[in-house]
């Protein structure tokens, strides 16, 4: 029988909006319009469970926990170095028997979609083509899944419309659903909800620098470790954790006119520590990190960027695990370079 589109489901849903309360339905008062798809809870909440047979739904069942990912105001999401992207929407469970009978009903019987349409449904649901009483006799054996959309809404949010379907607990969705949530899908869920340090680097010396004189570049040992971020399902006792590990700072000094060290402006990280502190002593030495300008910035000044790599792995359920490949976070400082040739250091 067809299924209901996402835009019939937000006829619906508009024309419910104001008079239907259906107050044993948890999931309902989350749902968006456009598919019956939620969004995920807001950063730093974590939200989704199940309370016996019935299932607390918010941001796709997906339970998040950032405990070990980066915090502060001064974190920010990684920028995939390929044409990766997470998901746009996937399937999990959303409803038991009794809840998705106390969602559908008030929309069958406000008449908003067509007597046909609600025919096709009922006759899906409740009369056994192929689902009878919309497997209430399965209560507390399986859910009704449905779908759910990435909270940015990216382009193809919108392309997850198999109607309801019924899995059975310990049973795979059927095979032919693209997007079934798996411990591979959360783990690329939980690299969109990944947040790194900032890169703003020491500089020696500071702010303001000289032409042809080199300037140390470093970055705190301490920031610069793995974070993390598991997302599960508990109703499906599945979980990934992905995981972002800083490989390298790479330095853009913000002009032509200057030099890099090392040449290719791109500094490994050394036992979590990138570049070296500059102290007394060592300026007679090249620095490990650093950049060197050839010209003054004049009456303005020099945008450096400085921009991190981290290398993205998961690991799940059942031994799962990969490779996500490879994400960077920069930020932008201004450099003064001033217009004097010799500095006793």
């Amino acid at each position: 029988m067809p299924a209901l589109s996402v835009a019939a489901r937000s006829l619906a849903a508009l024309s419910l909006i104001g008079s239907v309360v259906v107050g044993a339905v948890p999931a309902m008062a989350d749902n968006k319009i456009g598919g019956g798809a939620q969004t995920p809870a807001p950063s730093g909440e974590t939200s989704g469970g199940v309370d016996g047979d019935t299932i607390s739904s918010q941001a796709g069942v997906i339970v998040y926990d950032r405990s070990k990912n980066g915090a502060g105001g001064a974190v920010g999401p990684l920028t995939s170095t390929t044409n990766w992207t997470p998901p746009a929407c996937w399937y999990a469970p959303k409803y038991t028997p009794d809840q998705l009978k106390a969602y559908l009903e008030p929309i069958w019987a406000a008449d908003s979609t067509g007597y046909e349409w609600d025919a096709q449904q009922r006759d899906r649901y409740v009369k056994g083509h192929p689902y009878t009483d919309f497997n209430k006799d399965k209560a507390g054996d399986g859910y009704w899944w449905d779908s759910y959309v990435n909270k940015d809404f990216p382009p193809g949010w919108d392309k997850c419309k198999e109607p309801y379907f019924w899995v059975d607990k310990g049973d795979p969705p059927p095979a032919d659903i693209k997007n079934a949530v798996t411990p591979e899908i959360l783990a690329e869920l939980a690299y969109n909800e990944i947040r790194v340090p900032s890169t703003t680097v020491d500089l020696a010396p500071a702010e303001t620098t000289k032409v042809n004189l080199p300037t140390w570049a470093w970055l705190d040992g301490a920031t610069f470790r793995p974070v993390s971020v598991t997302a599960s399902v508990p109703v499906l006792g599945i979980e990934a954790t992905t995981t972002a590990e800083p490989v390298s700072l790479k330095i853009d000094p913000g002009t032509a006119d200057a030099v890099t060290y090392p040449a290719s402006g791109v500094c490994e990280i050394n036992n979590h520590r990138i570049g070296e502190p500059y102290a007394k002593g060592k300026s007679d030495r090249t620095p490990p990190c650093g950049v060197k300008y050839l010209r003054s910035s004049g009456n303005g000044s020099y945008p450096l960027k400085a921009t991190i790599t981290w290398e993205i792995h998961w690991t799940g359920t059942g031994g799962a695990g990969g490779d996500l490949g490879e994400g960077t976070f920069g930020v932008t400082q201004n450099v003064v370079v001033q217009e004097i040739q010799a500095v006793n250091r």
